[in-house]
């Protein structure tokens, strides 16, 4: 392994972390550090659906969160890479929902694209394996 590649990954792993920072600080103005203009995520496609429909609808109304990151598998090719990563993530009520969580294990399965400014998200697909809890803590705001 190159210390070309092992440098690509450790800005890849930089990158999830802080995506992850970004969704639990609700910093929507901050999402394209991390997501390329383009990118396919969550079932939507570009930056503004990606914000609009999918994570102002979910954690936009919800209480804190805190997404937990881990086990990285990051292949690199050139200037696209692979990523799979083990995340835990916790979700707290709001409001009269407050006494109420939804925490949800799984993995991100994100295809990345090296751009000017760093390596972007090109696609992101989130595979739940374990929720617990009550997932109507997660509300539009």
């Amino acid at each position: 392994m190159s210390s070309s590649t092992v440098e690509d990954q450790q800005q890849i792993v930089a990158a999830l972390h802080r995506f992850a920072s970004i969704l639990d600080h609700r910093a929507w103005d901050r999402v394209g550090e991390v997501l390329a203009p383009d990118a396919r995520a969550y079932g939507e496609t570009g930056i503004d659906a990606v914000i609009d429909n999918s994570l102002r609808k979910h954690l936009g109304g919800c209480g804190p969160s805190q997404h937990l990151l881990g086990n990285h598998q990051i292949e690199v090719d050139g200037d696209n890479a692979s990523s799979i990563t083990y995340a835990r993530v916790y979700h707290q009520g709001r409001g009269e929902r407050s006494n109420l969580a939804w925490e949800c294990l799984g993995e991100y399965h994100d295809c990345w694209t090296r751009t000017a400014e760093g390596w972007r998200i090109s696609a992101r697909e989130l595979i739940v394996t374990i929720a617990v809890g009550d997932i109507s803590v997660l509300q539009p705001g």
